[in-house]
Formats: C-alpha cells, sequence, structure tokens
C-alpha cells in the first residue's frame, strides 16, 4: 500500500513555505514542529535558490540527488602554499585531487533521498528540486514512510517520531543518527525562529517538557560504532578515528604530520576553521595519504559527523605556517567556499560548535576570533609566501552564527567611543557582490556574507583599499571571492580611525580603510580593548608572519630562523588590536625520530594584531600597548 495520496493530489500550490509546512504536515500527518525541526537542522529554512549543498542536498528539507549535484560540482578555492609552512624544509606542495564522480547505483541510499520522495509523492524532481514548498512535500512524505516502515504510528505528539528522526540523515550508525535526532529535539525543546532566504519568517515554539521515546532508535538496527580508544570527541557529538599515516619515505623525508607532545611541549593557542575544497570521502581518502597532508579533525554535511585524524598533541600540516601549525588544531569542513549555495549544513555547524567548545576547555583557548581563525585569517610566513596562502572557508561562513553556538556571542562591548569596533553584519541580509565563484569577474549568486569591503574613501564608488603582499605594483584589491586585500569578517575587531556619514574607517594593512556602516543597519558593534602604536621615537616598527625567537636562543644544531618582516608597517598614529601576547618560539621537526625535535624558546615577546583580514605579529619591544580611548 502507498504511503502517499495519488500523485496528482500531492501538487503542492501554496507558495508560501509557512503554509507549505503546515499543509504537508496535515497530509502526511507528521506533527508540525517535527518537520520544521528536521528542516531547520539541514537547512535552517533555506532553499538555496534551488542550488544542492556539497553533500548533493536540495531545499528546506535537504533532499539529496547526488548524481545531478555532482554533475554541476564547483571548482577548488584558490591557494598554492606550503601547507606545512616550514621555511627550514623543502616545500611540500600538494594539489587536491579532483572527486571521481560516481555512477547513480554506486551513491549510498543516504544520497539519494530526493528519489525516494519522488516515488513517494509523485511530485516531479526537477519541483522537488527547485521548488521550495514541494521539497518540503517530499521531507514529510519520507518522514511518515519511515514511521510506518518501523512500525511506529503517525502519532500527533512529536516525542513519537524520534526513529523516524534518526532516520532521515541516512546515517549508517546508531551515534550518528542519535546525535542528528538529538539537535533535532533540542532544536523543538528550545524553539527558534529565523527569516529565509526567500524573505519568510518561520519559528517554532518552544517545547521544554518534551521528552523523545530515544529507545526507539533501536528499531533502526544500526551498529553502535563504538569510539576507538583515545578518540579525543566531546560526549553527544558522533565521533570515529580514521588515522592519518605517520609513515617514513624516502630520501629521508616522511608524512604526513609531526609527533609532538602538546600541551607539555607547547601550548595550543589556535583553533582553525578549514572547508575541504572536497567531499567527504575524497578529504578522507587524502588524510590517510603518506604523501599528502594532515589535519586534526574532519567534519560531514550531512549529518555533523566527525572524524579524528590526527592526535591533538601532535602537529598536523595544514595552516600554511609553521608557527601557527605547532600552535594550533586544524578542523575541515565539508564545503566549497567559491560555492555559496553548496551551504554548510546546520548539523555540521553544531557539531562543530560542541567540539571547539570541547577543546577550548581543553586547551584554555578563548572563544573569540583572536584565537578561533579561518585558515585565510593566517598570515604568509615571509613576503614570498602571501600569495599562496588560501582563503578557506571564505566570505560564506557563517562566524556570527557559528559563535552564537559557541555561547560566545559576538555583541557590542563598549559605547560609540570605545575606540574599537567588531565587524558583525546582518549576515543574512548583507550580500555584498562577490565575483569569480564560477568564471572569472562573473558575479557569484547573491548570498548572505560576513565580510565587509573597505574602500579608500568613504564612498561606495572609491577604489578598494590595496594590499601590497599582494599586489606589490600597488594596484587596488578587487571583489574576487578569493581576494582578501580589502575584506573584514564577522568578529575580527579593529581599531577606529575616523567616521562619516554611514562609514567608518579602520586603521587595516597600515592605511585608513571605510566601510559602510549606517546606523540603521550598522555592519559593525563597538568595543574596547587594548591597541598597539609604535613606541616613541619610532616612525614605523616591522610585521612579520610568525613569531620567531631571536638568533641568540637557538641551541647548537638547530639552524636559526630568520625573522623576515613582511611588506607592511605598522606606522606611527595608526593602532591595531591586540590579541594574544607570546614569546618567540620555533619547533625544529625535521625529523622522522621525534626524539630528534627540538622547541626552541626565546626571550623576544610579541603581541598578535589584528593588521589585515590575517593576523599578523610585533615584537612588543618596539610597540606601546594601551587600551583604547585614552
Amino acid at each position: 500500500m502507498s504511503s502517499a495520496p495519488s500523485a496528482t493530489a500531492e501538487q503542492p500550490h501554496s507558495s508560501s513555505l509557512r503554509q507549505a509546512f503546515t499543509d504537508a504536515s496535515e497530509r502526511y500527518r507528521v506533527p508540525h514542529s517535527v518537520l520544521l525541526g528536521v528542516s531547520y537542522l539541514e537547512s535552517r529554512w533555506d532553499g538555496h535558490h534551488g542550488a544542492p549543498s556539497v553533500s548533493g542536498g536540495y531545499g528546506p528539507m535537504h533532499l539529496t540527488d547526488a548524481s545531478t549535484a555532482l554533475a554541476q560540482a564547483p571548482h577548488h578555492s584558490h591557494g598554492a602554499q606550503d601547507p606545512r609552512g616550514d621555511t627550514a624544509r623543502a616545500p611540500k606542495r600538494v594539489t587536491s585531487a579532483p572527486p571521481r564522480q560516481p555512477a547513480p547505483d554506486d551513491l549510498p541510499a543516504r544520497l539519494r533521498t530526493l528519489e525516494r520522495a519522488q516515488r513517494l509523492t509523485g511530485i516531479p524532481a526537477q519541483d522537488l528540486r527547485k521548488s521550495a514548498t514541494a521539497n518540503v512535500y517530499g521531507g514529510a512524505a519520507l518522514l511518515a514512510a519511515a514511521q510506518k516502515r518501523l512500525g511506529l504510528p503517525l502519532s500527533k505528539d512529536p516525542a513519537q517520531w524520534y526513529a523516524a528522526v534518526a532516520d532521515y540523515a541516512g546515517a549508517s550508525d546508531a551515534a550518528t543518527a542519535t546525535v542528528f535526532a538529538g539537535e533535532v529535539y533540542e532544536v523543538i525543546r528550545s524553539g527558534v525562529s529565523r527569516t529565509t532566504d526567500s524573505g519568510q519568517r518561520l519559528r517554532i515554539d518552544p517545547h521544554p517538557g518534551l521528552r523523545p521515546a530515544t529507545g526507539q532508535v533501536r528499531r533502526l538496527k544500526l551498529p553502535a560504532a563504538d569510539r576507538a580508544p583515545g578518540v579525543e570527541c566531546p560526549r553527544g557529538v558522533a565521533c570515529e578515528s580514521i588515522p592519518a599515516p605517520y609513515q617514513e619515505l624516502a630520501d629521508g623525508d616522511y608524512g604526513n604530520h609531526d609527533k609532538a607532545d602538546r600541551p607539555a611541549s607547547q601550548q595550543i593557542d589556535y583553533i582553525l576553521v578549514h572547508d575541504t575544497e572536497g567531499y567527504w570521502d575524497t578529504a578522507i581518502k587524502l588524510v590517510q595519504d603518506p604523501e599528502y597532508v594532515s589535519w586534526h579533525y574532519t567534519l560531514r554535511a550531512s549529518d555533523g559527523h566527525i572524524a579524528q585524524h590526527v592526535p591533538t598533541k601532535d602537529v598536523g600540516w595544514h595552516a600554511g605556517n609553521w608557527y601557527v601549525n605547532a600552535k594550533s588544531v586544524g578542523l575541515e569542513h565539508e564545503g566549497f567556499l567559491t560555492a555559496p549555495d553548496a551551504w554548510y549544513t546546520e548539523a555540521m555547524y553544531r557539531s562543530s560548535a560542541r567540539l571547539v567548545s570541547y577543546l577550548a576547555r581543553r586547551y584554555d583557548i578563548p572563544l573569540d576570533r583572536q584565537h578561533i581563525l579561518g585558515h585565510d585569517n593566517i598570515p604568509g610566513t615571509v613576503p614570498s609566501t602571501i600569495k599562496g596562502m588560501h582563503t578557506d572557508p571564505g566570505p560564506y561562513w557563517d562566524w556570527a552564527h557559528y559563535f552564537q553556538l559557541l555561547g560566545a556571542p559576538l555583541t557590542r562591548t563598549a559605547g560609540p567611543g570605545g575606540g574599537l569596533v567588531t565587524i558583525r553584519p546582518d549576515y543574512d541580509r548583507h550580500q555584498p557582490v562577490y565575483t569569480g565563484c564560477d568564471k572569472p569577474d562573473q558575479a557569484c549568486p547573491p548570498h548572505g556574507s560576513g565580510a565587509v569591503r573597505l574602500h579608500t574613501a568613504p564612498r561606495a564608488d572609491a577604489p578598494l583599499v590595496q594590499d601590497i603582499g599582494l599586489r606589490p605594483d600597488g594596484s587596488p584589491s578587487t571583489t574576487g571571492v578569493n581576494d582578501t586585500g580589502a575584506r573584514a569578517s564577522t568578529g575580527q575587531q579593529y581599531a577606529v580611525a575616523g567616521r562619516a556619514s554611514g562609514w567608518t574607517a579602520i586603521w587595516y594593512l597600515g592605511q585608513k580603510a571605510w566601510f559602510h556602516n549606517p546606523a540603521q543597519r550598522p555592519t559593525a558593534v563597538p568595543a574596547r580593548g587594548l591597541v598597539v602604536t609604535p613606541r616613541p621615537g619610532a616612525s614605523e616598527v616591522p610585521v612579520y608572519g610568525r613569531a620567531y625567537p631571536e638568533p641568540e636562543a637557538y641551541p647548537q644544531g638547530v639552524p636559526v630562523q630568520a625573522v623576515s618582516p613582511l611588506p607592511y608597517t605598522l606606522k606611527q598614529g595608526q593602532r591595531y588590536a591586540v590579541g594574544l601576547r607570546t614569546r618567540g618560539e620555533y619547533l625544529w621537526a625535521a625529523t622522522f625520530d621525534p626524539a630528534g625535535h627540538k622547541v626552541v624558546r626565546g626571550k623576544d615577546t610579541y603581541y598578535q594584531i589584528q593588521f589585515g583580514h590575517r593576523v599578523a605579529f610585533v615584537r612588543a619591544a618596539d610597540v606601546t600597548v594601551r587600551p583604547t580611548g585614552r
């Protein structure tokens, strides 16, 4: 017997997404809150203009049709860096292998839910992909079919739909299915409201007393997938171990990470957010290749599942800056920065936030944008490496939402005279034009963004500011999606350099840079804190991409690493927000046997500053530190 009425009865007529959820709930007898909760976790109720997610999901219900999505997969992001970023060793050049497009029959069921929805509803596949309202009907049909298949009634009680919800993401183990369902029910319990990308306001009223029938998950008959001993993940996420190889190669080379003993050997100061610029399966294959490079964790888009590859005590090769590698943990998220509608799912955001919160507690890392960095915030090590630095996760990563999930929302911390601003546009409504997502100079699809654009004067038609590291000829920056030369991102803090009608100037890469910040729709909030300026008597001071020790600190047998300034300077009269203070430090790790590794610590002290889109370092001896407003 069919689990849905006839195909002709299933064609949705309303263009209202709110009405579609109501009608589909009634049609398939799925509780309204359950349908909304599943959709929120998959897409935050966005339709993404009919474009697929990175895991091949379409529409508010994330109906998957990976074979269609793969046929129009985006290209990879800019970046030709040495991920290791250690100039003491020969560059390790790697390129991302393009994913092989599998045949439709080779795809797992979790990546083909749209065809099941089509059979259940009779709605054409094209409509399920492109029409948000049709997509909601398809998702409701899948939930109802799962409830029946599991021998459960089409109950009006949301608590009785736990197994069907756990089944929805197509997890292959009970832990992942349970985590997904748990997040959905947490959304229903706490309630949520949001304006979607189609401009419609949706909400789930809080159900604080809701207690789902979690025992139903046994009906899915999924393997337990117990965690491997030593895997470093918080409770409440699904996490497995897929180790990266530590292997000796020919000619004294080895891969694909370094053994260490952090935090006993070196403090972990940073957590780095990357995107994979590829699909989960491809990333997992690459990180297991000893000839490739490494990172600590990969997160899957469809359900937030986590794989750990490198113990956090060890050093991964991922940042393109050896100083930062030695002091960080790297998280790769399945996604593409040049495909704004190949979206980062809510399930992945939430799983990532839980992991980052766990790591931050464990290593005493503050939850702010001085310590939680994007790959695109990491500086080049020396002038010659600046152009090759990667630009992920890019302007479409929603830092404001991410920090909300971290429990550290990016809010106003001062009055108008605080002296700093925290970049904070309304992600959904703030849609600057970017180019180059598909073809050079071609406009990317309109999409929310957490980054503001910086001009040489308080006018929209003024040239963008220069980045002489990226363009030594002094030409202005561009609107390219991979061009970070005139971009400030959500959560980053800058010293205020001036104000004009609806515009704010900040100190940025040694110059005054203006961004549109109208009072009725602000793109930044006031803040206060510490800033650095050149010490008295110095007209300008050098800026560095790493905080290495002075030559006298290096013991015999460890080559001295030059502290090479970048092609920027911090000029007298300019101010830059201070991040952390650190002693000069260098990890000498050029042998397979970690017994030969040494950590060199100097007497020189550095401040990390927000200098441009990327952070930078200045010597404490070169600058004066003072609170803003003085």
